[in-house]
């Protein structure tokens, strides 16, 4: 008769249970896949395979009891991790889209705002846009990989043990607030020097023909040079979206 223990039955879980919490917390908060478009099965479904494919590369699990104080830190650590990771790449994203707020307010479409429902606030029409183009580029330069060998790699560099939070003195997540405002402007500044020099140009105009309805003028050409920048400067947009995610990414591996 086939017979095992409790003892072997942590030792058959926990190799599989640990990378499948931390796996799933960075499932239910990563850009693109925790849209609400995505059912929450395929999250599942997908954490557990990559914890279950990745488990032969991974460094030996703790046994723990799962009725144990142990256990519950270690559930906390993997949900911690998981969804640092997460918020480093929605870092990179937020990024991008404040690139997108800067450009809309120079050319004076902030002041169209609507509901998104992806997100569920407030967002503007280039905002959006930028965040819908850097979602398509997310999935072509295979962003989804990267994350899942960083999330893998981090059992390596922050593995399940006895210091559960050992990960936050070596990311520091308090300091990538920074990252977004620097990345988004590093985006965005192309754009505003366009922007800058047409309404030094349009004061100019002002003061020389002072009977021209500059605010009549002002906004279509505001407008359209904002456009045409937009479309001359989102090719530039892989290089730095590329390197501020590896650049996150690497605090992991």
């Amino acid at each position: 008769m086939l017979t095992f223990n409790e003892a072997q039955i942590w030792a058959w879980v926990a190799p599989v249970l640990w990378p499948f919490l931390r796996v799933l917390a960075l499932m239910g908060a990563m850009p693109v896949f925790a849209q609400r478009s995505v059912p929450v099965r395929v999250r599942v479904a997908l954490s557990f395979l990559i914890a279950l494919a990745a488990g032969a590369t991974l460094p030996e699990m703790p046994v723990v009891a799962l009725d144990s104080p142990q256990a519950m830190m270690l559930v906390a650590q993997q949900v911690l991790i998981g969804l640092s990771i997460a918020f480093a790449v929605r870092i990179v994203f937020a990024a991008v889209e404040f690139a997108g707020e800067i450009g809309g307010l120079q050319m004076g479409l902030n002041f169209a705002g609507f509901f998104d429902p992806a997100s569920g606030g407030q967002t503007t029409e280039l905002s959006r846009f930028f965040g819908m183009t850097i979602s398509w580029l997310f999935i072509v330069i295979n962003g989804h990989l990267l994350i899942i060998s960083a999330v893998v790699q981090s059992f390596h560099a922050f593995p399940v043990g006895d210091e559960p939070f050992a990960f936050l003195r070596a990311t520091r997540p308090e300091l990538w607030g920074a990252e977004m405002f620097s990345l988004g402007l590093w985006i965005a500044l192309p754009l505003i020097a366009m922007l800058l020099f047409t309404n030094l140009v349009l004061g100019v105009i002002a003061r020389v023909a002072q009977q021209m309805n500059i605010f009549a003028i002002g906004f279509p050409i505001t407008l359209t040079v904002g456009m045409v920048g937009v479309l001359l400067t989102l090719s530039l947009m892989e290089m730095p979206f590329t390197s501020a995610l590896e650049r996150m990414l690497a605090m992991f591996q």
